[in-house]
């Protein structure tokens, strides 16, 4: 069997590596500029490497042997290479609190428009390399933080991008995910306003007092829905507040709804160009269960999507399924009662169902999911 190559994403990393070797064999450098090492790296050769979106010099090319790969930088306004996930500093670089304007002028908005001028499904081959690299890179920066995690302390919450920070839902959201972030979950999302935004809102708060979730709403309900112009200037304002340095979130966003926002409170955003990949990389990695709050057509797809791989035990073993709004979902839209019927006939198997209008049976279901 092949050896694994082994990733170097740091520039600690590279220069740990060009310092005790001389012969340097399949390896992975992304993203990183060795011209700052050619005295360290003088002495080495390279075999079997990969080097994706790097710079050297012109000395080092005769170093590196044939038998590697070499893969050059794609002009297009974002890197194909990004050797870590996004944080909400630079997927919002350029953007300053105070003035909502300069959102048109941001990163991702920068992204966003080229994306649009391109076509969503552009046939253009040049443009389709650059997007699937890059979702490629950032699905292996997302593998390198969930490694980090038991995979039963991974926790999705799905529903609407339209739930307005009035709701008594979006609060009740926020309540759970900063009671899951302290007992050690790492809560997950699409990564976008409503209902995802409050996952990371509360995530954002964890170690603080349930009062200050209360005071941080005080200035969010400024700007209830992610169409008001203090949207995103308000969440910003809660962050500069209450500074975050501890816990973490991750939020699953994709330029296929740019005109959605990602929320700047998940602390490590991997945003995507394909929302294919998005969709199901979400259910794929809350093992821990899911959290389904009120949605509509986008939260029924998932709904039915996390059934069949429970069903199916594609990963092994099932994950709960969690329902909050008994109302909404035995009554508005009555999907609950529709997979417990389906489940008692046999035509779902391995379904972990429930459901609860209460922030402490939620939590109560999911450690005891972990636990066992």
């Amino acid at each position: 069997m092949d050896r694994q190559y082994h990733e170097i994403q740091s520039t600690t990393e590279l220069q740990e590596l060009l310092a005790h070797n001389g012969r340097i064999e399949r390896y992975v450098f992304q993203d990183l500029d060795f011209s700052a090492f050619t005295e360290e790296s003088s002495t080495c050769r390279y075999y079997d490497c990969l080097f994706m979106g790097c710079t050297f010099s012109k000395q080092m090319r005769v170093q590196i042997d044939k038998s590697c790969f070499i893969f050059s930088h794609i002009d297009v306004p974002y890197n194909c290479f990004r050797n870590h996930l996004y944080t909400a500093d630079t997927l919002y670089q350029g953007y300053l609190t105070g003035s909502p304007d300069s959102y048109r002028h941001c990163y991702d908005n920068t992204v966003y428009q080229y994306y649009l001028q391109k076509g969503k499904t552009t046939t253009d081959i040049k443009e389709t390399l650059a997007r699937t690299l890059h979702d490629h890179s950032i699905s292996n920066s997302l593998h390198d933080l969930l490694a980090e995690y038991d995979e039963k302390h991974i926790v999705g919450i799905m529903g609407g991008h339209g739930l307005s920070r009035t709701d008594k839902a979006y609060l009740k959201i926020a309540l759970i995910s900063k009671q899951l972030t302290e007992r050690g979950y790492l809560m997950v999302s699409g990564g976008g306003p409503g209902a995802m935004e409050a996952t990371h809102l509360g995530a954002w708060m964890a170690g603080r007092l349930e009062a200050d979730v209360y005071e941080a709403m005080k200035i969010l309900v400024q700007a209830p829905a992610y169409t008001d112009t203090l949207w995103l200037d308000t969440a910003f304002q809660v962050r500069n507040r209450y500074p975050q340095t501890r816990y973490r979130s991750l939020g699953v966003p994709t330029w296929l709804y740019g005109h959605e926002p990602a929320t700047p409170f998940a602390t490590h955003i991997a945003k995507y160009f394909e929302n294919a990949i998005r969709e199901d990389g979400i259910l794929t990695i809350a093992k821990g269960g899911i959290i389904y709050t009120p949605g509509s057509a986008g939260t029924m797809q998932e709904i039915f999507q996390d059934a069949v791989q429970n069903h199916y035990l594609s990963f092994g073993y099932a994950s709960p399924m969690l329902f909050l709004d008994t109302h909404y979902w035995t009554e508005e839209i009555p999907v609950y009662p529709m997979l417990q019927s389906l489940a008692e006939r046999g035509k779902y198997r391995n379904l972990l169902l429930s459901i609860s209008d209460n922030e402490q049976d939620i939590v109560k279901a999911i450690e005891q999911f972990s636990e066992e």
